[in-house]
């Protein structure tokens, strides 16, 4: 067993401080060969470990699950969620919370193994990961942080040296995945479909303590933490839009209460926009579409506050009246986040009641010329409309004057716009094309250079460095659409 002190593991258990309902103990189920793959040395080291220790024997043996650390506690936990609309008990069919780590800024976070086998809710499957999938999630996550979007990270990718069977056979891996916490609307919807109302409320202020603390003398705390959910979540899905991602598989069960991007399954960029973009390969009828994200986040929230009606208030009508005047506020506090982000985008710093056409004008034009997303943003950021698609369409043209008036109608300076656009409009995304690339190279060839390269070039996306030029590139045309799947 690694020493805590050699490696820097500072777990407590608090999760496993609530009934056992919430959770199933687990043990670890060892790993035939582990490897290490990738270290996020960076993170490590925010976290308080030790990378050299992580890289020992001992240190790849707690990542692939073969071991666990002094303090911590293996568990998985249990959820529902409605997947595509459709009410199912789930829970970690994957997956093992081994504990929380307390950093040495007294922050609480959960280490949790991806892929590390089965457990009591694995629903006849082998609870195992693929490498690509889990490289995958290493890559996109990342880059989401670097983005400055709230994300859970990865800490580290391990091949287990065993080969697991989908359509084909393919190299076992562990993700070991970094997250607030994995508390989830569908552990909410779990405790309200299948617990006393006791331990549901046992559960809403374990969560308020440890995401909302400062809601915790509120008049009606379970209100609030509605309230909080949805500006969370309204301000998250807002970022999502403005950077053309698209999560793939928004289910309540991948919607985090702590309001970070979680569950990066078949999730992707978008290249031309494009309202009706889905790269799902189990999506079939769009429900997770790039346009109707915002929409959905609105559902799946409703789904959250019907599972705190018995807390909201004793007499059910009243309950249901908080609620529905809580969740009617969602679509305003999303459209707020998202004009603000376009101002950003668009280097205005004030603000006007005709903006919102000026962005709808733009994605108009954008989206029926094909014209991709981010580097119509880009080239408005650099000055170089002649490098856009857009260039000598006389609609985009009639545009762009509109957008100098509007720039000319705030006192800020032409350096001040320019600084705020490139601190808004990455240079570069994770491009499906380069991330498959990349997951090529490393899955068929053992070579790694090429997901390296690409995650220091996504590391730093607002940087307009020559170095992201290559990575700005499109794709060569195809007549096969992209597709990702969950990897599961």
């Amino acid at each position: 067993m690694t020493n805590r002190n050699e490696t820097g593991w500072n777990f407590d258990n608090s999760y496993a401080r609530l009934p056992n309902a919430f959770f199933s103990t687990v043990k670890p189920n060892p790993a035939a060969s582990p490897a290490l793959i990738k270290l996020n040395e960076a993170l490590a080291d925010s976290l308080g470990l030790k990378v050299d220790e992580l890289k020992t024997e001992d240190g790849i043996a707690i990542l692939s699950g073969s071991q666990v650390p002094e303090g911590a506690l293996p568990l998985a936990q249990a959820y529902a969620g409605h997947q595509f609309g459709h009410f199912n008990m789930l829970g970690d069919g994957r997956a093992m919370l081994i504990g929380e780590q307390v950093t040495p800024q007294n922050e609480r976070v959960d280490i949790q193994l991806k892929g590390s086998g089965r457990t009591p809710y694995s629903r006849g499957g082998d609870g195992r990961a693929a490498l690509g999938p889990m490289l995958r999630e290493y890559i996109i996550s990342e880059a989401m942080h670097a983005l400055g979007i709230p994300t859970t990270r990865s800490l580290a990718v391990v091949t287990t040296g065993e080969s697991i069977i989908r359509e084909t056979e393919l190299p076992g891996a562990i993700l070991t995945r970094v997250a607030k916490s994995h508390i989830r609307v569908g552990t909410f919807q779990y405790a309200a479909n299948w617990r006393p109302v006791e331990e549901l409320r046992m559960l809403a202020d374990y969560t308020i303590k440890r995401h909302y603390p400062e809601i915790e003398g509120d008049e009606n705390p379970y209100l609030s933490l509605l309230q909080k959910v949805i500006q969370s979540q309204a301000s998250l899905i807002s970022k999502w839009q403005l950077v053309g991602f698209i999560h793939g598989v928004m289910n309540t069960d991948n919607m985090a209460i702590s309001g970070e991007t979680i569950d990066y399954g078949p999730c992707a960029f978008m290249d031309a926009y494009d309202l009706a973009t889905v790269f799902s390969s189990i999506d079939r009828e769009g429900r997770y579409a790039y346009g109707n994200q915002p929409y959905i986040g609105g559902w799946n929230l409703a789904r959250f506050a019907e599972t705190l009606l018995p807390l909201l208030h004793d007499d059910q009508e009243e309950a249901v009246k908080m609620a529905q005047e809580a969740i009617s506020g969602y679509n305003k506090i999303y459209q707020n986040h998202w004009l603000a982000g376009m101002r950003a985008k668009l280097g205005i710093f004030n603000e006007e009641t005709e903006d919102e056409s000026l962005f709808t004008d733009l994605l108009k034009i954008m989206q029926k010329s094909e014209a991709d997303y981010t580097n119509t943003f880009r080239s408005l950021t650099l000055g170089k409309i002649e490098d856009a698609l857009l260039h000598g369409n006389p609609d985009f043209a009639k545009w762009q004057e509109q957008w100098r008036d509007r720039l000319s109608r705030q006192d800020e300076s032409k350096e001040a716009v320019s600084q705020l656009m490139r601190n808004s409009n990455p240079a570069v995304i994770p491009r499906n094309h380069r991330v498959e690339e990349a997951l090529d190279a490393a899955v068929e060839k053992g070579d790694y250079s090429v997901l390296e390269k690409l995650l220091n070039v996504l590391s730093k996306p607002y940087a307009y460095s020559n170095d992201q030029d290559e990575y700005c590139k499109l794709p060569e045309p195809s007549n096969i659409p992209y597709r990702t799947f969950c990897g599961t």
